[in-house]
């Protein structure tokens, strides 16, 4: 998807960690290779994180932030990188792809840093991709859907193309996104008139085209089309005028700060039909923002991270560790985006008798980003052509007696 001052994160190190490699195992100036801490002897690589830590979106930013800080201190408890102690470098975009490009900057601009995790946005992504692949400094999204950001503009042609050898993704693509809530929402909710409100941002807009795509070719119907701000909270002529259309659902494309008011507004007026979105509304602030939303759809990447195996220890940690924020729904995601850029590390190190080359060790690790292979919190982790993530799984959720809960996982069938 999606979409505090700049900040390093500095939360005291678990104590006692006996992680796993399954699940949860897991700023100065430098030289390009890291620079050396004399006084234990070992090389200080930087993982940048690029989020919303305040604003609307921090719920969702601040998860991201310290999923990527237990990553990097299981990291450094473990000693998964002899020689090599992690460091964290969070920055705030705001949810905004103007600081989003100043905090890519800032981050190419120390050298420690080897590996980025973020941003949240992918409007904020399109503000980054080039800066990063300029300094071949690796990009990990645990949230960017917009399919544009690895495939190309021309992607939805057929004409596939990687603009940047630097980006990569943890989570799938609105390509697979929208049909699959197409396709729930036609053959298993049985709505088959639609509402679709996006709210013009690179994901909202992008969610909301390719959903479109499939329910009309399974045979829906679209009772109208509109588009919001997403920083509009009065929603009352939208209203008006679902009310009117008989529609029998919403889908909107966009981020909860919009789409809980939007729904509750809907309900008030009486029109008592479901809102369904992306992973951009499945959040729990979605549903303290609307106390109406029972019934209410959303789409995740993947699948629940409450229900694999492979996750215990993550939430385990997490939880031990008293991170104030909840890892929201891209947290185990997070977590996988530091671990391949560890793994890179890693690798990169083993090839070179044991340190970091003297050279361009962004491109190295960058390269061997592309080739890592592991099981992570979500599952097995792994890169395609494109940078984008080999698992295609995704879940859908309802809103249950305030709470979500699952409704249906699997893959989109087109």
């Amino acid at each position: 998807m999606r979409h505090r001052s700049a900040i390093v994160v500095s939360i005291a190190v678990i104590g006692a960690l006996s992680l796993s490699a399954c699940g949860s195992r897991g700023g100065k100036s430098g030289d390009n290779a890291g620079s050396k801490d004399n006084n234990a002897a070992t090389t200080t690589v930087v993982i940048g994180v690029d989020a919303p830590l305040t604003g609307d979106l921090s719920a969702l930013g601040l998860g991201i932030r310290n999923s990527v800080d237990l990553a990097v201190k299981t990291a450094n408890a473990t000693n998964e990188v002899p020689g090599v102690k992690f460091e964290v470098k969070a920055l705030d975009d705001t949810a905004k792809p103007a600081p989003g490009q100043q905090n890519a900057t800032q981050l190419v601009s120390d050298s420690k840093v080897l590996g980025v995790v973020g941003p949240l946005n992918s409007s904020v992504a399109q503000s980054m991709q080039q800066i990063f692949d300029d300094a071949g400094l690796t990009e990990i999204s645990p949230a960017n859907t917009g399919v544009a950001l690895s495939q190309g503009e021309k992607w939805a042609t057929g004409d596939k193309k990687r603009p940047f050898k630097s980006y990569f993704r943890t989570a799938t693509t609105d390509a697979v996104q929208g049909p699959f809530a197409a396709q729930f929402l036609y053959n298993d909710a049985k709505k088959t008139k639609v509402f679709l409100i996006d709210d013009q941002k690179t994901y909202g807009a992008g969610l909301a085209a390719t959903f479109k795509g499939q329910f009309t070719k399974l045979g829906g119907t679209l009772a109208g089309e509109e588009h919001v701000n997403p920083d509009d909270r009065d929603f009352s002529a939208i209203v008006t005028k679902v009310k009117a259309s008989g529609a029998d659902a919403v889908y909107y494309g966009g981020e909860y700060p919009a789409a809980g008011p939007l729904s509750l507004q809907l309900k008030d007026a009486g029109v008592n039909i479901p809102l369904m979105g992306g992973d951009g509304i499945q959040s729990d602030e979605f549903i303290k923002l609307n106390p109406k939303s029972q019934g209410d759809f959303a789409t995740a990447v993947g699948l629940p991270v409450e229900t694999l195996d492979t996750a215990k220890k993550f939430i385990a940690d997490y939880k031990a560790a008293n991170y104030k924020d909840a890892y929201e729904t891209y947290g185990g995601y997070s977590y996988d985006s530091a671990w391949a850029i560890i793994e890179g590390v890693k690798n990169v190190v083993a090839a070179n008798n044991g340190k970091l080359p003297s050279g361009d060790a962004r491109k190295a690790v960058r390269d061997a980003v592309q080739k890592v292979s592991f099981n992570g919190v979500t599952g097995k982790v792994s890169f395609d052509e494109f940078g984008d993530t080999t698992n295609k799984q995704l879940t859908v959720y309802t809103v249950k007696d305030g709470k979500w809960a699952v409704e249906k996982s699997g893959t989109f069938n087109g």
